[in-house]
């Protein structure tokens, strides 16, 4: 019995020292190669944020001196601008200044996350999740007339970050913690959290499991079944994906890891999603140079 422990303690340890770009750590799934094909610069965004990938456009989004997100068309291993920016404003207002997630799917409610520090240190943030008219923000440039409500995302432990993510016929709203411990994946009900003034109302939270530190954003893989958790190894440094069996992990209540990819990049990664079924991925960070990474990933 202490020979399987000793494995176990080794191979976390492996895990600690970070590794190389495109190495890849396979535990109880199929191995998954993710690497760095190009890197380039995109302005007018203040520190990236994240990413949201949808019907063929890139939505790149930033807190700049107000929360924007900006739209970009793909092409090889770069993209143009639409010359389409959304100011996340009301009445010329800051409202969503630090984007940190944006949950759509086509079908139900769009949420954007937002991060608000409440005290110089950086120490105490409140999380909100806006329930938000995405066409019509998308179609006038501003939350003018299109925040439809805000809601505290009370039920977190540090921060918010939504994701659609699908289990059978049923959507939720995914959502993790960016913290040094207690973490957690909670999956929210779209329809009762567009019209909650808090995550802790009852029936809001319908799912969780624990998971590990530093989570920035998530991505959902519908067609592996693949919840790919975005984090920095340490707090603000260091880029680390970690692919979940989303089932698997709810059942157990704790995450169930397929594959962790750790690369040496030394700034702060803060989202990724695949463009399309070849495996071609967009990964972004705040660096103010080189915030923008075309990757290649094979199952």
């Amino acid at each position: 019995m202490h020979l399987p422990q000793r494995k176990q303690k080794r191979m976390i340890t492996r895990l600690l020292l970070g590794l190389s770009v495109g190495l890849l750590v396979a535990f109880n799934g199929p191995a998954i190669n993710l690497t760095i094909t190009t890197s380039t610069t995109i302005d007018s965004l203040g520190a990236c944020q994240g990413v949201s990938y949808q019907k063929g456009k890139v939505y790149l989004y930033g807190d700049r001196e107000i929360g924007v997100i900006r739209t970009y068309t793909v092409g090889t291993n770069a993209l143009t601008y639409t010359g389409q920016e959304v100011k996340l404003t009301v009445g010329g207002q800051d409202v969503i200044n630090h984007p940190t997630g944006i949950a759509y799917n086509g079908k139900g409610p769009t949420f954007i996350g937002n991060s608000i520090r409440l005290n110089p240190e950086g120490t105490k943030w409140r999380a909100v999740i806006y329930c938000v008219n995405w066409p019509g923000l998308l179609r006038t440039g501003t939350l003018d007339g299109n925040l439809l409500n805000t809601i505290d995302d009370d039920a977190c432990i540090q921060g918010t970050r939504p994701e659609y993510i699908q289990l059978g016929n049923k959507w939720y709203v995914a959502t993790a913690d960016y913290g040094d411990k207690g973490n957690e994946v909670r999956l929210y009900d779209p329809e009762r959290l567009a019209k909650a003034k808090k995550t802790s109302e009852p029936g809001v939270l319908v799912k969780k499991f624990t998971c590990t530190p530093f989570v920035q954003n998530l991505h959902w893989v519908p067609e592996k079944g693949v919840l790919v958790l975005i984090q920095n190894q340490i707090e603000g440094r260091r880029w680390r994906f970690t692919f979940v069996d989303l089932k698997k992990s709810l059942e157990s209540g704790q995450q169930q890891v397929i594959n962790i990819i750790d690369t040496d990049k030394a700034d702060e990664l803060e989202g990724f999603t695949f463009l399309n079924n070849t495996g071609t991925g967009l990964a972004v960070t705040s660096a103010r140079s080189n915030n923008v990474h075309f990757m290649q990933g094979a199952w």
